[in-house]
């Protein structure tokens, strides 16, 4: 497989599980993910959709960053993958210009091969040309598109907050957040990761920001309540449709219920 088409796949998503998963191959896949996103030569790419999410922020709460808790998840997250200032500043103005063009949330719920469960969220100004993509894409690689609401039994919504661990004493962490709603506090390498359940994300971002910390990723994510393992060449088609979803400038996110396994990773050779 052509590497230069995971990449996108493997910088954008931090996919965590809460209690009912074996965390260790998402933990690698994370690891994985920011060493790939260091060097990631499609950068340009992933400024675009948090250019759109900024749009969208701005579109649904004005341009006041104190004042819109959406957009300062999004700058956050911007700055979290060294967007420069000025472009964040620019996509701020254009948003809050009344001719700017208006993005659509639309979610797309489907499976791969061996009934691997394939959630998609897409931001587009145009959802004919979107869901015509997503479906070809999910042809060509013998999946299927199903019913919004088919994935509601695999997947939950749950609040993830990454940054860096620095000079931060976890167990003093732990204490000053556990009353914003932390479910797990994941230390890998590192990095900090923590799941908070979906109503309690606002709460945790509050905390978080008053810590000083500055959060490098925040984002509502779905999380597999149960992962299923193929063999290593029925993976990698599963992962080939991600990648191919993930390349699509309307895609925001993909969530899926892979099991990420050591035999797995090997065979990509990071």
């Amino acid at each position: 497989m052509n590497n230069e088409y995971i990449t996108i796949y493997l910088y954008i998503c931090i996919e965590l599980n809460n209690n009912i998963i074996d965390m260790s191959g998402h933990s690698k896949w994370s690891t994985i993910k920011r060493k790939k996103g260091a060097a990631d030569a499609k950068r340009s790419k992933i400024f675009s959709k948090l250019i759109k999410e900024i749009s969208v922020a701005v579109k649904e709460g004005g341009g006041d960053e104190e004042a819109n808790p959406r957009l300062r998840v999004a700058i956050a997250n911007a700055k979290g993958v060294n967007m420069p200032k000025d472009n964040i500043a620019r996509a701020i103005k254009k948003a809050d210009d009344k001719d700017a063009a208006n993005f659509d949330e639309v979610n797309y719920e489907g499976y791969a091969i061996n009934g691997i469960g394939i959630f998609v969220e897409c931001l587009t100004d145009n959802l004919q040309r979107t869901v015509s993509s997503v479906r070809a894409a999910f042809t060509k690689y013998n999946g299927s598109l199903g019913k919004n609401g088919s994935l509601n039994f695999i997947f939950d919504r749950k609040g993830v907050f990454s940054f860096t661990k620095g000079n931060l004493d976890i167990e003093e962490l732990e204490l000053e957040i556990i009353d914003a709603g932390a479910e797990e506090i994941i230390l890998d390498e590192d990095i900090i990761s923590i799941t908070t359940a979906m109503e309690d994300f606002g709460l945790m971002n509050k905390k978080l920001d008053e810590l000083g910390i500055d959060v490098e990723s925040a984002k509502l994510q779905r999380i597999p309540l149960n992962t299923e393992q193929l063999s290593v060449d029925d993976a990698k088609l599963v992962i080939k449709l991600i990648d191919v979803l993930e390349d699509d400038d309307d895609v925001q996110e993909v969530y899926h219920n892979l099991e990420i396994t050591d035999e797995l990773l090997e065979a990509y050779d990071f």
